[in-house]
């Protein structure tokens, strides 16, 4: 049976990279997924007064949480790849689609109380901080990418909200899993700012981190259109872009707007929405 990370398995610690993709793909498939304190107690609170929750609410709280929003798709995504009902056939390409085909009961009886990643990383709070800087990141990404699909009137704009935001899961379970191979990457980035992230990641890990992300949602079976525009390598098809450059300037830009690489993103993300240089930077501060 295909595995999925809304089941638990036992905890990673790992420090020293693996050999090749399959070895991390087999590794990451069934780790456990921590999801955020917030998260988690808003979750018991909701629990408690299950008739408070509906699809809208519970998904909107969920959809700010990038490793919660992970499980439940992927939970859902498995559900509907070995056939356990005939409800789940069509995909489920948000976490607000996934609550309607689950429903709230069966949600909170398949999701019982989460794994905290605060309690995980008490004893590293350095990994903490780099996670938080990650999943702070993808926030902001995912706000950018809705607004660049709302502006380019993309009928597909939640699926890009929900893509930008799970673009560096890949990344976020490597700060939980081996965080000192995360942070090893951090400093050589730190420390060489033209070094370019696939290079170092396969210097560290042997791997890329987008191969990871991409192996791991078909091993979840999770939704076509989800992989499709969270693929890099398809930087032609402009809902890609409209991820990747989100992606990107929430990179360049989570220490301020001096990041020289920003000038570039601007411009690029200038064609994209058809618009000029000033009228793009106007339009990126109301977004941010």
């Amino acid at each position: 049976m295909t595995s999925s990370p809304a089941r638990s398995s036992p905890n990673l610690a790992l420090s020293a990279p693996l050999p090749d993709l399959a070895a991390w793909v087999a590794l990451f498939a069934r780790a456990e997924i921590p999801v955020l304190g917030e998260t988690a107690d808003k979750l018991e609170l909701l629990r408690a007064n299950e008739d408070a929750a509906d699809a809208n609410n519970l998904g909107e709280m969920i959809a700010s949480d990038p490793l919660m929003s992970l499980k439940v798709l992927a939970h859902v995504a498995h559900q509907r790849a070995t056939h356990r009902s005939a409800r789940l056939q069509t995909d489920a390409e948000t976490v607000i689609a996934a609550l309607v085909l689950m429903g709230i009961t069966p949600f909170f009886r398949e999701f019982g109380p989460q794994p905290i990643v605060e309690d995980k990383l008490a004893a590293q709070p350095w990994a903490l901080q780099g996670l938080q800087r990650v999943l702070r990141r993808a926030e902001r990404a995912s706000r950018l990418a809705l607004g660049f699909a709302v502006h380019r009137l993309d009928p597909d704009a939640p699926v890009i909200h929900s893509a930008a935001l799970l673009h560096d899961f890949a990344e976020m379970l490597l700060w939980v899993h081996a965080p000192e191979l995360a942070q090893e990457i951090r400093k050589r980035q730190m420390a060489d700012r033209q070094l370019r992230s696939a290079e170092v990641q396969r210097a560290v890990l042997n791997i890329e981190l987008s191969d990871l992300e991409q192996a791991l949602m078909a091993e979840w079976h999770l939704p076509e259109l989800l992989q499709h525009i969270t693929d890099d390598k398809r930087a032609h098809d402009p809902q890609v872009r409209c991820v990747n450059l989100a992606v990107r300037l929430a990179r360049h830009t989570a220490d301020g707007w001096d990041d020289e690489a920003i000038p570039d993103d601007v411009s690029e993300i200038a064609e994209l929405l058809n618009l000029s240089t000033e009228a793009t930077l106007t339009l990126l501060h109301e977004f941010d």
